[in-house]
């Protein structure tokens, strides 16, 4: 399990009304570590998870680069001072429109699957060069991520053809394993599957020099549905990761450039709500049960969009050492949806939490703000604030 920041915790107690906040010098730090596990790696990280212009342009200064979905992060990428050739457009699903636009903002790096999308980006953005998405299972991801994007391997030697027939670069292969992936197997998988599609190129005298292993890398501060840690094993997975990249380094017959794309594994342990207690009450089942219900002031439309997939840490610093119980969490909303999926797995929380105490909402800095709405039935997107060393 993570720890709560000095300076983090220090921003929360300080905080008057609810507000996200973002720990600039812990996702550096997670960037640093990063960068010391997979050596040669370039990062390319996923805008979606925190697309907070402090985040970006903290990480565009340490090098990074960024995987744009639309023209609109590709702009704001580019406002943080990165080079353009650090910015992709990651997205596999893309209008004739948005490629054009891609092109004018100077972007020539295309994802892509499917030789319809590799016609247009001919069209719109010739003489780009494009990387192909494999699929891959998904499975022991929270979120597969399997069935939108992604070809068979068979599927993408004739996309890198096409791609070459029509005047691109067929520069590269990638694959995403799913978001928050907990194993490491999914990783062996993934390379094994470019491994046998660079091979099948280089007998065509295809020659790729760049492989994009994705996103998936995992957060550590989530619970699992039964409240105990997540604990998904990192050098595990780091250690199959850097032996995948020796492992396509071999096959490959060009030197290779490798990149990835993370997004929740920088961010979601760096940020923190401060959200309160809307009310602590008790409903009776059908069947004649009481149960107890948390309803906080954020929920799945304003900041916690993840909730029916993830359990997240819960403090209560005005009730320390209060006697718990176990509860049903919910957001403030006249949603149903709006709650804890696993309602069957309560959260311990204070027997004497009173509406407006403070709740601590720990591990939610990724997907928060992008995920939020503009005010569902009314309810504000949350402010968010960046901290770092200097604000201890």
């Amino acid at each position: 399990m993570t720890r709560l920041s000095a300076h983090l915790r220090t921003a929360l107690e300080a905080a008057g009304g609810d507000r996200i906040v973002f720990d600039l010098a812990g996702i550096e730090a997670q960037y640093d570590t990063l960068l010391r596990e997979l050596p040669g790696i370039a990062v390319r990280f996923a805008m979606k998870a925190c697309p907070v212009d402090e985040v970006l342009g903290r990480l565009a200064a340490k090098g990074s680069g960024f995987d744009a979905a639309s023209p609109n992060e590709i702009a704001q990428a580019l406002r943080t001072g990165v080079p353009v050739d650090r910015v992709h457009y990651g997205n596999t699903i893309k209008s004739d429109e948005h490629i054009a636009a891609a092109h004018r903002l100077g972007v020539r790096d295309f994802a892509t699957d499917s030789p319809e999308d590799v016609a247009a980006i001919a069209v719109h953005a010739p003489g780009a060069r494009v990387f192909c998405r494999l699929a891959t299972s998904g499975e022991g991801a929270l979120w597969g991520l399997s069935r939108k994007f992604g070809c068979s391997g068979s599927d993408a030697v004739h996309v890198m053809e096409a791609a070459r027939q029509a005047g691109l670069t067929p520069s590269g292969l990638s694959v995403h394993v799913g978001s928050q992936q907990m194993t490491a197997d999914a990783w062996r998988d993934a390379t094994d599957r470019l491994a046998d599609v660079l091979a099948a190129l280089n007998r065509r005298g295809i020659h790729p020099d760049r492989v994009n292993l994705g996103g998936g890398l995992p957060a550590l501060g989530y619970l699992d549905s039964r409240g105990g840690v997540l604990d998904p094993p990192m050098d595990k997975i780091f250690a199959v990761i850097r032996e995948g990249m020796q492992h396509l380094t071999a096959v490959s017959e060009v030197p290779l450039d490798f990149v990835m794309e993370p997004g929740r594994h920088l961010v979601a342990d760096h940020g923190a709500i401060r959200a309160h207690v809307s009310r602590l009450s008790t409903r009776r089942h059908r069947e004649g049960a009481r149960d107890h219900w948390l309803y906080l002031s954020c929920g799945k439309f304003n900041g916690l969009y993840e909730m029916d997939q993830l359990q997240y840490r819960l403090h209560f610093p005005a009730r320390p050492g209060a006697d718990a119980v176990p509860a049903v969490i919910a957001g403030p909303t006249c949603d149903s949806d709006d709650a804890y999926a696993h309602e069957h797995n309560r959260v311990e929380v204070p027997g004497t939490a009173a509406s407006g105490d403070p709740v601590w909402i720990l591990s939610s800095g990724a997907y928060a703000t992008g995920y939020m709405t503009q005010g569902f039935n009314g309810f504000d997107p949350l402010p968010y604030l960046c901290v770092d060393h200097e604000q201890r």
